[in-house]
């Protein structure tokens, strides 16, 4: 008995990448190959691998994801996803929860391909890191804030910050999420506003449609601005929205409907999600954004790190040298103050001394000339 050649699938690394690239969530992935998200997220890490026709939709899938011609709309995605979710539900049917267990999480065997993903250096992840999420989250940041400089800041700030904290961050579930959180939240700060380079608009998009959808866009409340771009710009669901902007799930649904609702009553031709989400990456699509090379944000995020580290040395440094001049000069004894001053009453004026007398004249030169020179001492005698 010949067993037939597995279908190839790219490296574990590849196929979030495709997934990312089609606009698709891994919950989307799962309903459409017929599996658990928590399966879908073992194949993108690499620790289990798809058997059997599981394998070939999953293959036929990330194709579908890698030609940006193939690419659906929202929609017609949705459809797509039902309609295979529907069929991948007869199939789980006719098989029992043990063997179909057993063949989504049993390592491959036989002459089946294992992709082992390479050991890479902490640089080497990060610079994979950036290279895949850098260029889309500058053009995502641009929705939120309509400024293409705070926008490549807002980016190279959130890497500096991943790489001073990279042991976090390269072990979290999601470190393209973790990002993406830190890049908002810097981006939508409020100090900004008292910066002098920010004080006055940059140019706004060349074209009138674009222009008047950035204006609607930042006439949004941040948080309502924040949903709209995850669920309608970026494409993650509503629970996953609502967990990136520290909301419950009804929260961010309540949102992202205002947010729709503003939209649309200033642009009724965007109240169809579907357009909405080809405006708003057009308009993300259309401006010359681009972050700075890997190596130059991780060099700038360790002097930074470095700066404030030797800060901290010093001001330490500094607080012990003064609470040790402060121990060496304190009194070791209670000291009491000293009164102040007060007038004194009933005593007499001090005046000049006058002339002396002839009597008190005398008695001086007497006890100047015996006291001197004289050989009789006066010695007190008693009375």
């Amino acid at each position: 008995m010949t067993q037939s050649p597995a279908t190839p699938l790219p490296p574990p690394e590849e196929r979030r990448r495709l997934r990312e690239a089609g606009a698709l969530t891994q919950a989307q992935v799962a309903a459409r190959v017929g599996v658990t998200r928590g399966t879908v997220r073992g194949w993108e890490s690499g620790r289990t691998s798809p058997r059997g026709r599981k394998r070939e939709a999953y293959a036929k899938l990330l194709a579908e994801c890698a030609a940006p011609a193939d690419r659906k709309l929202p929609a017609e995605r949705e459809v797509t996803e039902h309609q295979t979710a529907h069929q991948a539900a007869h199939q789980a049917e006719r098989q029992t929860e043990h063997e179909t267990e057993h063949q989504e999480e049993q390592p491959p065997l036989g002459p089946e391909p294992v992709v082992s993903p390479a050991i890479l250096t902490p640089a080497q992840a990060f610079d994979a890191l950036y290279a895949f999420c850098a260029p889309a989250l500058v053009r995502q940041t641009y929705l939120l804030t309509g400024r293409r400089e705070l926008a490549r800041e807002s980016v190279e700030r959130a890497f500096q910050l991943a790489w001073q904290r990279w042991p976090e961050v390269a072990v979290d579930p999601d470190p393209a999420g973790w990002v993406r959180a830190s890049a908002y939240e810097y981006a939508l700060s409020p100090w900004h506003r008292f910066r002098p380079r920010y004080r006055h608009p940059e140019p706004p998009p060349a074209d009138a449609g674009d222009r008047a959808l950035m204006d609607v866009l930042l006439t949004l409340p941040p948080p309502y601005r924040r949903t709209l771009v995850l669920y309608d710009g970026v494409g993650l669901d509503l629970p996953e929205t609502a967990a990136e902007t520290e909301a419950s799930t009804r929260a961010a649904a309540n949102r992202l409907l205002h947010a729709r609702e503003a939209v649309a009553e200033r642009l009724p031709e965007l109240s169809d999600p579907a357009e909405l989400h080809r405006r708003l990456a057009e308009l993300a699509s259309a401006q010359r954004l681009g972050a700075a090379e890997s190596p130059e944000v991780r060099g700038v995020g360790e002097r930074r790190a470095h700066f404030w580290t030797r800060a901290a040395i010093a001001f330490t440094v500094a607080l012990i040298g003064t609470t040790a001049l402060t121990v060496w000069t304190a009194p070791t004894r209670y000291e009491p103050p000293v009164a102040p001053g007060a007038d004194i009453r009933g005593v007499p004026p001090r005046v000049a001394p006058g002339p002396l007398s002839q009597a008190e004249a005398e008695l001086r030169a007497k006890l100047r000339k015996e006291t001197v020179s004289g050989p009789v001492r006066l010695v007190p005698q008693a009375g």
